[in-house]
């Protein structure tokens, strides 16, 4: 198996960050609003150098989804910008009236998705986004995996028409993807080919799914890992193929596990190939205050889990 190894560590919101400031660059209708949250969605770089470019909305995320819809009329291709909670849950139906419903090229980017927001607690986690943002028609939604995934994925969906949901985090992970790679949205990345166990992943749980890998490796078992960074549209013909090879499947994201990624998965999988599917993510609760470190291991979102989700998933396939 491949191994990925790591220099440097960074958050995927400065990605986000410095992906916005490149689109910007390359495209001179690229447009920037945010709720009062300029520095935890490191729009700093895009507003230095494109101030006229740039809306300060405050904090009143309703009203920026309806001016971002309306910057569309122009020619605009706006990006917004807060924590995810805000992106979504506070904002449902302007999205859906005003973005969805009208396939309006707006791009909601949002910051400090999942548990590992860390100590701000429930109330600001969210882990039912992906579930609401892939409901909608139209809806592009993605969730990459590290820094350079995340700036490239910022630069690819300022080039495609139509609505997306771009999720990031907060915490600071290992850089393992190439620097100058290409984002194709909707192609899933195969990160390690495997013959026993598919283990999709995506987000944060890229990395929790490679650190499994090489410890089931030394125990014998062969796992393909492959990150899903765009969960919508979904690469059906991706995970169609790994099932068909190894016969079992983990899913794995920091996201409730009814609605997510999983869901997706096991959608596809039961109207083409059923096989034995575990599920690496929160059980159905909301989160709670601790380190990103803490709450992962507590919510079951780690290399551990995911090692135990494969042992108990390739028992049922035998």
């Amino acid at each position: 198996m491949k191994k990925y190894t790591y220099t440097e560590k960074k958050d995927t919101r400065s990605g986000f960050g410095a992906g916005l400031v490149e689109a910007g660059r390359r495209n001179k209708d690229v447009v920037a609003l945010c709720a009062d949250l300029v520095g935890s969605l490191k729009m700093g770089d895009f507003i230095k150098e494109f101030p006229e470019r740039f809306v300060q909305v405050g904090i009143a995320e309703a009203n920026m989804m309806g001016i971002a819809a309306g910057m569309t009329i122009g020619g605009k291709i706006p990006f917004t910008g807060t924590f995810a909670n805000f992106s979504t849950g506070r904002v449902y139906d302007q999205i859906r009236q005003s973005i969805a419903y009208s396939d309006k090229n707006v791009k909601i980017c949002a910051s400090h998705a999942g548990l590992t927001l860390g100590e701000d607690g429930a109330t600001h986690q969210i882990l039912e986004d992906i579930g609401m943002m892939k409901m909608l028609p139209g809806m592009t939604v993605i969730n990459p995996c590290d820094y350079n995934q995340t700036k490239a994925a910022t630069i690819a969906i300022a080039e495609h028409h139509g609505p997306v949901y771009l999720r990031f985090g907060r915490p600071v992970l290992p850089i393992f993807t190439d620097a100058d790679q290409e984002f194709i949205i909707g192609k899933a990345w195969m990160v390690n080919e495997g013959t026993d166990v598919s283990i999709f992943a995506t987000g944060h749980l890229v990395w929790e799914a490679i650190k499994a890998g090489e410890k089931l490796a030394e125990m014998g078992i062969s796992a393909e890992i492959i990150n899903i960074h765009t969960i919508k549209p979904l690469d059906e013909e991706a995970v169609l193929k790994s099932v068909a090879k190894t016969g079992c499947v983990v899913s794995a994201e920091e996201h409730n596990r009814l609605g997510g990624l999983g869901d997706s998965i096991a959608q596809l999988l039961v109207k083409n190939t059923p096989v034995p599917m575990e599920y690496v993510a929160v059980n159905d609760s909301f989160g709670e205050s601790g380190t990103p470190e803490q709450l992962m291991k507590k919510y079951g979102l780690d290399d551990e889990h995911i090692i135990q989700a494969v042992q108990k998933v390739m028992s049922r396939k035998k």
